[in-house]
């Protein structure tokens, strides 16, 4: 078996982080603040198409994105915590299959604060941001992610809180599952997958039972 894992929502809470580094950037750069909730509804989807989401202009986006990222580098790991339940999960998922992440946050980031909890070792791969043209919900990060895995006669499972997970799943002809401790809604989730559980760990003794 492979196991996929997206990670804000689904094993990490970043959303302090996510938040300081998007009101930092639009000081910076003397823009209006959007209000937080608006901030939120749009996590999962890359910075860049946040930003757009958000009012700024096609030609001043990537200078916001820069400026997040220098921000968030230096606070990723004192303002991001781990979901409850979500090493344990980790670890439990690690004893039934391989195990990769695949998020729309930045690899090299990611992989710090994965290492930060000590849960990196566990993973074969991280497909970030940096690591794909086409972001989820395209399949082409699941795609890159399972380069890493022999998939012949695997089961293929992507586990993620936001429809983008879950649509870049289908894309990817992968099987999915759906988190409720992030960003989407159990009805929203409901429409791309039939199987949504309380959290990672849940999900992890779902998919051990099946074994």
């Amino acid at each position: 078996m492979i196991i996929l894992f997206d990670l804000d929502g689904t094993l990490i809470d970043s959303t302090e982080a996510i938040l300081e580094s998007f009101h930092n950037s639009f000081v910076i750069h003397n823009f209006k603040q959007p209000a937080e909730k608006e901030i939120k509804a749009l996590i999962g989807h890359p910075l860049d198409i946040m930003y757009k989401e958000l009012g700024v202009s096609e030609d001043k986006v990537w200078d916001f994105v820069t400026t997040y990222k220098e921000h968030y580098r230096d606070i990723s790991t004192q303002k991001t915590d781990l979901l409850a339940n979500a090493r344990e999960a980790v670890i439990l998922a690690s004893e039934i299959a391989e195990l990769g992440i695949v998020t729309t946050k930045t690899g090299k980031y990611s992989q710090v604060i994965m290492e930060y909890f000590g849960l990196m070792k566990y993973f074969k791969v991280l497909i970030g941001r940096e690591h794909v043209q086409n972001p989820k919900p395209d399949a082409e990060p699941i795609l890159k992610a399972l380069e890493s895995f022999d998939i012949n006669g695997q089961d293929i499972w992507m586990i993620g809180d936001t429809k983008m997970d879950l649509i870049s799943a289908k894309n990817a002809g992968v099987k999915s599952i759906a988190v409720l401790s992030g960003y989407d809604d159990k009805e929203t989730l409901e429409k791309y997958t039939n199987i949504v559980k309380k959290d990672a760990l849940s999900a992890m003794e779902f998919l051990k039972g099946r074994k």
